[in-house]
């Protein structure tokens, strides 16, 4: 009996890259790689893409659009700041428990993402975060090297759940997310 083709689609190469990418990195991931996880031969991936650097960019890019409509999102009709920050941040926290391979790639491979996509993807985030900063700035007085080093500290905690969040862990991505939001509000000196 004959074995029944692999069927692959740009999708499936795509997620087959994320894996590979978060777990090894854009660099330590080759494309032979790539097609080895979906049973194909490496020339048929061009069938499905055009080269392992435009994954990169439309993950990165993907994913960093999407984090800031989160965003927009979260705070959306909002009038109260410390509710808009703690929103924000839970927006924040859960999809980086919930989109860990991208969060992983994003905040470790944006280096070997060329230009321009590069400085578009940097812009956006220079926008997350002074997003974040002016919530701060705008919940009461402090000076502006504190309310940066606050909405750092904040994105940064959240960052760093993709790095050791597990589904089947005690808590939940939901849950993980609601302690962060009450984290960034003490962080923020909100609570």
């Amino acid at each position: 009996m004959a074995e029944a083709k692999t069927t692959v689609s740009p999708a499936a190469v795509r997620d087959a890259a994320l894996t590979l990418f978060a777990e090894r990195g854009y660099h330590g991931t080759a494309l032979s790689q790539i097609a080895a996880a979906l049973g194909i031969r490496t020339p048929s991936l061009y069938n499905h893409m055009r080269a392992k650097q435009d994954l990169l960019r439309d993950i990165v890019a993907d994913t960093t659009e999407q984090v800031w409509a989160d965003y927009e999102a979260a705070v959306a009709g909002i009038d109260d700041v410390a509710e808009r920050l703690r929103r924000a941040t839970r927006v924040y926290a859960l999809r980086h428990a919930t989109h860990r391979r991208e969060a992983l790639i994003v905040n470790r491979d944006i280096a070997s993402l060329e230009d321009p996509a590069r400085t578009t993807v940097l812009e956006l985030r220079r926008r997350h975060a002074h997003a974040f900063r002016s919530l701060i700035e705008q919940a009461g007085p402090t000076d502006e090297e504190s309310a940066t080093l606050a909405a750092f500290g904040i994105l940064e905690m959240c960052v760093s759940i993709a790095r050791w969040f597990h589904e089947d862990g005690p808590l939940s991505a939901e849950a993980v997310a609601d302690k962060y939001s009450e984290y960034a509000l003490r962080v923020a000196g909100l609570a």
